[in-house]
């Protein structure tokens, strides 16, 4: 990695300010999931027992540069506190002064969590006032807040203007996994894009172009695929302003000798509900008032071969509409093929993470990204301002 890590700084006796991801799910005033809590303890604990006073900071939902008793951080800190075996104090805003005072007598090993920063319109802004007042916070900034590289806010580029900027743990992993699956994959190179909408994905489908050998594409942004080969998709979701577009990008990987794959048959309904009655069909024979809802067995199996013997596989979207059980065997069966399959699998994408959870394979899965819209963002070759921010391991 060429941007500076933890470990090429000397944090002993400093005040470290870390920008974190714990933009967690809050049910009944408690963490729902701690996933991401966890996912940030590796460069918590080093701080810790390095000898440093930790200053940690994160947005949590989307109050919209307003104070939201529901979203304050209190339940993430207990949560924190509970997880670590050690207190973790907290502060009611990001850079008052009661906050400044907190954080000037902090000792080395104790832990400060900072209210939200989103409540503070100054976040999203990227306000250099904010952004100077956090950094007076501490002496080092460490950014290990993956799934927030994609925004170039206060809290996650601003303070890296006024202090030495390195990255986390959590933050390098991902940068080194991503970085080289899309630079030094290991061939076979397998991509398989699913999700609703081509629109949300044409970045990252022409930026592998030249780098994968078999692209898979499965969900709703299949039926615009068919669409452009010409079949009837009936009442399914296509994205009629893409045809055109997906016409373009099946030359294009046929021109680059990639194997693409699209669904084969389908499975589909006249309504998207529990329960519903459900045919199974040839991808061009979707009967008249119904609309395609997951990729049907046979194309299930072709994708499952494809994964098998592949040496790199990273996943983005899901295969179907696999939150109804009716319409969750394509994804379901993607997600156990990529827990089988013996070479690096990466899953980046909420809906992924969400379909090999529900599968229960989430131990089997190489990497799984802890950035939905930074990975994305970096699949699509875009360069990453939290990552930008950060100091070059050549500057001194």
């Amino acid at each position: 990695m060429k941007k500076m890590t933890l470990k090429d700084i000397d944090v002993s006796g400093k005040k470290v300010l870390v920008r974190v991801d714990f933009n967690v799910p809050l049910k009944d005033g408690q963490v729902a999931d701690d996933t991401r809590i966890r996912a940030a303890l590796p460069t918590i604990e080093y701080l810790i027992n390095n000898n440093a006073a930790v200053i940690l900071m994160s947005h949590l939902g989307r109050p919209k540069g307003e104070v939201k008793e529901d979203l304050k951080m209190d339940p993430v800190a207990q949560r924190l506190a509970d997880l670590l075996g050690k207190e973790v104090k907290k502060t009611d805003d990001c850079t008052g002064s009661d906050t400044k005072k907190e954080a000037e007598k902090l000792q080395p090993g104790e832990i400060l969590l900072l209210e939200n920063t989103r409540f503070n319109p100054e976040e999203k802004k990227n306000d250099p006032g904010f952004a100077k007042e956090l950094a007076s916070l501490a002496e080092i900034f460490v950014n290990d807040a993956f799934g927030a590289a994609h925004r170039a806010h206060a809290s996650t580029v601003g303070v890296a203007d006024y202090l030495p900027a390195v990255a986390g743990f959590l933050m390098e992993k991902e940068i080194d996994v991503l970085s080289k699956a899309l630079t030094a994959p290991e061939h076979p190179f397998v991509a398989i894009i699913g999700g609703a909408k081509i629109s949300d994905k044409i970045g990252v489908i022409e930026n592998l172009i030249d780098k994968v050998d078999t692209l898979i594409i499965g969900g709703g942004m299949a039926n615009t695929f068919l669409k452009a080969k010409g079949y009837d998709m009936a009442e399914s979701l296509v994205e009629d302003d893409k045809v055109d577009l997906a016409k373009e990008l099946m030359q294009k990987y046929e021109e680059n000798g990639v194997n693409l794959l699209l669904p084969t048959d389908l499975v589909v309904a006249r309504e998207m509900k529990e329960g519903a009655a459900t045919q199974v069909v040839a991808a061009n024979e979707v009967p008249a008032g119904y609309k395609a809802l997951d990729i049907g067995p046979e194309t299930a199996q072709q994708y499952v071969e494809a994964i098998k013997d592949a040496k790199t596989v990273i996943w983005n979207g899901p295969m179907g509409v696999f939150e109804i059980k009716e319409f969750a065997e394509g994804t379901m069966k993607v997600a156990n093929a990529m827990a089988n399959c013996r070479g690096k699998t990466i899953i980046g994408g909420g809906d992924s993470v969400a379909a090999v959870e529900k599968a229960g394979v989430t131990r089997d899965i190489f990497h799984i990204s802890t950035g939905g819209g930074a990975s994305l963002e970096f699949l699509e070759g875009k360069e990453l301002p939290g990552v930008v921010a950060l100091k070059d391991k050549s500057e001194t």
